[in-house]
C-alpha cells in the first residue's frame, strides 16, 4: 500500500488544497493531511479546528486521515507510515523555499521522497492567506473554500464594506 502525508498550516483549507488531495490520491492508497501548529504564523483558526475543516470537507474521499502535529515533519512521515511528502506548486515562486525543504527532508530521512504536484489551473493563484484577506474584506468566498470554512470565515471577518 502506497502511503502519503501532505503537510500544512491550512490556515484555512482552500479548494486548491483539496484539488492537490484529490491528486494525490490518485497517485497513493492512502492519504494523511496533516496540519501543523504554525504558531509563528498567527493562524486564525486553531489547530482543532483546523483538523475538523478538512475531515468535513474530505469525509465523501475513501483513502484519507487527518491528524495534526509538531515538531519535524519527516518524524511525523514516519510515524504515519508515508513513503512520500505531497507538496504543492503553485508558481516559479514556491519551488525554491519547497525545494530546500525537500532537500533537508532527504537528508534527515532519505527513504522518504518528496512529490511535487500542481493544482488545476483555476487554483493556481489560491492560497489562505488571499482568502482571509478577502473575507476580512466582506469579498465573495464562494468556490474558493469548502461550505463550512466560507461560513466560518464570514462570521469572523466578513461584513466589509463594498466600495
Amino acid at each position: 500500500m502506497r502511503k502519503a502525508l501532505y503537510p500544512g498550516t491550512f490556515d484555512p483549507i482552500t479548494n486548491g488544497h483539496l484539488d492537490l488531495i484529490r491528486r494525490a490520491l490518485g497517485v497513493f492508497d492512502r492519504l494523511t493531511v496533516a496540519v501543523g501548529t504554525a504558531r509563528e504564523k498567527d493562524p486564525m483558526f486553531t489547530v482543532d479546528e483546523r483538523v475538523e475543516f478538512i475531515r468535513d470537507a474530505v469525509r465523501d474521499l475513501d483513502g484519507v486521515d487527518v491528524i495534526s502535529f509538531r515538531g519535524l515533519l519527516v518524524d511525523t512521515a514516519k510515524q504515519a507510515g508515508a513513503t512520500a511528502i505531497i507538496r504543492g506548486l503553485r508558481a516559479v515562486s514556491d519551488f525554491e523555499y519547497e525545494f530546500q525543504m525537500a532537500l533537508m527532508n532527504r537528508r534527515l530521512a532519505g527513504e522518504i521522497e518528496t512529490v511535487f504536484l500542481m493544482p488545476s489551473e483555476s487554483y493556481t493563484y489560491l492560497d489562505s492567506t488571499i482568502v482571509k484577506e478577502v473575507a476580512i474584506l466582506g469579498g465573495n468566498l464562494e468556490g474558493l473554500v469548502p461550505p463550512a470554512v466560507e461560513r466560518e470565515l464570514m462570521k469572523r471577518g466578513g461584513g466589509g464594506e463594498s466600495a
